[in-house]
């Protein structure tokens, strides 16, 4: 399952959310290293559903299957990017592949300097693609954090964040590399101790020692995960004598 990257290698965003032209919105705009136009990769394997050439020559991507957001909520995305000079060689129902370059930096539309204007949309493309905020400004369907809809990897040079805190494809690899660690939840309304629930009902745990905790849900939601030939998913509930 593909997690979805943050779709310049520069990260400089200039504008935040909630604020200027971003009011009521969760739009970012990204300006990169400044120097030159630059590329805007796909954060996701999609498909473009919508072109709008009106105004700053809006492009909407669709991921093609679910993706994994960094709180780990399995869903479909939509991203709308904006302010590219060119977008000749686009077209609706065009496939794009996560990390390739579709898109640019540009000045088309209300935009001052070289930039990318990007917001980011939970679940599939609904049209129109966009809708009218409280302050006549046309925002995404369903719109989402950056940070809380994109990964960095180890290509993105940070050179501002805007203070939002991204979470970093090599901090998830390492959660799942590290071993066993303590396991806390908290349920204030159990005070006794249940394990014991299996994929496969009375199914005996074999060799407890190889077993190691892989990752602890924070919250309930629904989870994904790619497991192996013959290996066994064990769930542990485990509550809280906190009083």
């Amino acid at each position: 399952m593909e997690k979805p990257i943050y779709p310049l290698k520069n990260m400089r965003i200039t504008q935040g959310y909630e604020e200027g032209t971003h009011i009521d919105s969760f739009a970012v705009d990204d300006a990169g290293l400044d120097t030159e136009i630059e590329s805007i990769y796909a954060p996701f394997t999609g498909t473009i559903k919508k072109i709008y050439t009106q105004d700053a020559n809006e492009v909407w991507l669709e991921s093609n299957k679910p993706v994994e957001y960094p709180d780990g909520t399995i869903d479909y995305m939509t991203i709308l990017f904006a302010h590219a000079n060119n977008i000749d060689d686009l077209y609706v129902g065009k496939q794009i592949k996560q990390k390739e370059i579709f898109y640019q930096e540009g000045t088309s539309g209300n935009a001052t300097g070289n930039h990318c204007h990007i917001e980011c949309g939970r679940g599939k493309y609904e049209e129109p693609g966009w809708i009218e905020n409280n302050n006549g400004y046309y925002v995404i369907i369903n719109g989402r954090a950056p940070e809380d809809c994109l990964w960095i990897d180890e290509d993105t040079n940070i050179i501002d964040n805007y203070g939002y805190q991204f979470r970093k494809l090599s901090e998830d690899i390492e959660k799942l590399e590290s071993g066993p660690e303590e396991e806390t939840t908290v349920d204030e309304n159990n005070s006794t101790t249940e394990e014991n629930q299996t994929i496969e009902e009375n199914q005996p745990i074999e060799q407890e020692e190889n077993i190691r905790l892989i990752y602890t849900c924070t919250k309930d939601d629904l989870y994904g995960i790619y497991l192996k030939e013959g290996e066994q998913v064990y769930i542990k509930k485990t509550i809280s004598t906190k009083k």
